[in-house]
């Protein structure tokens, strides 16, 4: 969507990867999680993920970012299976990273919404009914993406941060239709300001 999908920063080094590995592309949630289990055994010990997504919360308007305070997995899989990996899935993003993403978006001037985010399998976009049902839930922003490696981050102990941008209204929110074109769009308009978010707080993180 035009800035990477996972960024990861330890004190001595940072990486970033363009792109990620979907579930509705065929893959498990444990290869879509392979790229975090790559970086940890390099060293890196803090993990930025982006997305796109449509947004379910009136009062966050697409074109904008969210950053996600917590997750709602609908995908039916998970990284950690295969063993008894009965990890605490409470705090998964990190408070201080938080409060540090909305201490520097402040400082720049830029909106930052913080909300729950859902992860469906796709690669269908949602159903009204479906959109109704995340809202009661309590998801602000609803996508494809980001819990897998989010999971096994924190399984890992990584600091994680999560970041959607909000391309479009869910279905039903909105008369017009739902376009892949256009949310891609979307996505590369709103990038550079993420871009901006990242250069300004990232040197300044422990």
């Amino acid at each position: 969507m035009g800035c990477p999908a996972i960024s990861a920063y330890s004190s001595s080094a940072s990486i970033s990867a363009n792109g990620r590995v979907h579930l509705y592309e065929g893959y498990t949630a444990r290869e879509a999680a392979h790229p975090v289990r790559v970086l940890h055994a390099m060293g890196i010990r803090m993990l930025v993920l982006t997305n796109a997504a449509g947004t379910l919360n009136t009062n966050f308007q697409p074109g904008g970012w969210m950053m996600i305070s917590d997750h709602i997995n609908l995908l039916g899989e998970s990284p950690l299976r295969g063993g008894p990996h009965f990890h605490d899935m409470g705090g998964i993003y990190s408070k201080d990273l938080r409060a540090h993403f909305r201490a520097r978006a402040g400082e720049l001037g830029m909106t930052l919404h913080e909300g729950v985010y859902a992860a469906v399998p796709g690669p269908q976009y949602e159903t009204p009914a479906e959109i109704r049902m995340l809202q009661i839930l309590g998801a602000d922003a609803v996508g494809m993406s980001t819990v897998p490696e989010a999971i096994q981050a924190h399984a890992l102990s990584m600091r994680v941060a999560a970041f959607s941008c909000l391309t479009n209204w869910a279905a039903g929110l909105s008369p017009d239709s739902l376009s892949h074109e256009e949310v891609q769009s979307a996505g590369l308009q709103a990038a550079g300001e993420m871009v901006h978010l990242l250069t300004h707080s990232l040197p300044s993180l422990s």
